[in-house]
């Protein structure tokens, strides 16, 4: 398989698109850290996907330095070795701009881009480190969104994080070309997931969804999980600083919106 032998973490990786990029790699042979801050979810998750492989529960807070240092030894210990990170943690606020309290601004960027920052610095420093001692380069895949590009006025803190995870991105990539390990992002549309739930209840937001979206369907977590095995593997070795957006091409669209006393 793709990535045996391999040993990967995935944060935010106890539910949703997370889950699904860990499932994925324990089958395309990898050994799977499940990092996540829900506990109970975790526990279940390291159970339920034990079944396919070496997996493992750390609980992580990714927007504390002390837990991503601590995530970084216990994989190591648990497995010896990172050859992979998925930086895939995340969360959402909403709330109007003018209403957007700092707190829950705050709380989004911590998880989302500095989670990112961090473990993406620990890991980093730990797989330099292996290349001067003869080891090989890893693979560093952050989780961005159509956000990043596309602005949503009730989700001013999502979008922010989500560019800056764009532009993170690609500092690493090029601050880590030099040793080998790649870097890129997975910048998913509208996938059904937990921050997306809302939809199977409420046919308008449904309709609004798909309206946008030209391939007339919502995504599934395994097809962004399928994108997160091909950058992993050595199949996308001469790719790194590119976002790959898998948005069923809402992107490219064009769409009008209601004009003012038109």
């Amino acid at each position: 398989m793709a990535l045996d032998g391999k040993t990967a973490i995935v944060t935010g990786a106890a539910s949703g698109i997370g889950y699904a990029i860990a499932e994925r790699l324990l089958r395309e042979g990898a050994k799977v850290v499940i990092a996540d801050i829900d506990q109970a979810k975790g526990e279940k998750a390291e159970a339920d996907l034990g079944t396919l492989g070496p997996a493992c529960f750390v609980r992580t807070d990714v927007s504390r330095r002390l837990d991503a240092h601590n995530l970084v030894a216990a994989t190591v210990d648990a497995f010896g070795d990172i050859d992979v990170l998925i930086n895939n943690a995340g969360v959402v606020h909403g709330a109007d701009f003018l209403d957007l309290k700092e707190e829950d601004f705050n709380h989004v960027l911590d998880v989302n881009l500095k989670g990112s920052f961090l473990v993406g610095q620990t890991v980093a420093r730990h797989m330099v480190d292996k290349i001067e001692r003869g080891g090989s380069a890893g693979v560093i895949v952050n989780m961005s969104s159509i956000n990043a590009l596309v602005a949503i006025p009730n989700q001013t803190a999502y979008s922010i994080s989500k560019g800056g995870v764009n532009q993170l991105t690609r500092v690493m990539a090029l601050s880590l070309a030099p040793y080998g390990i790649r870097v890129n992002a997975i910048g998913p549309g509208s996938i059904i997931t937990d921050m997306l739930s809302s939809v199977n209840d409420d046919s308008a937001a449904r309709t609004r969804i798909l309206s946008r979206t030209p391939l007339g369907r919502v995504g599934e977590p395994s097809e962004i999980a399928s994108i997160a095995a091909f950058l992993a593997s050595d199949e996308a070795s001469y790719i790194t600083g590119q976002t790959i957006y898998a948005d069923g091409g809402r992107l490219p669209l064009n769409y009008t919106v209601p004009v003012k006393n038109a």
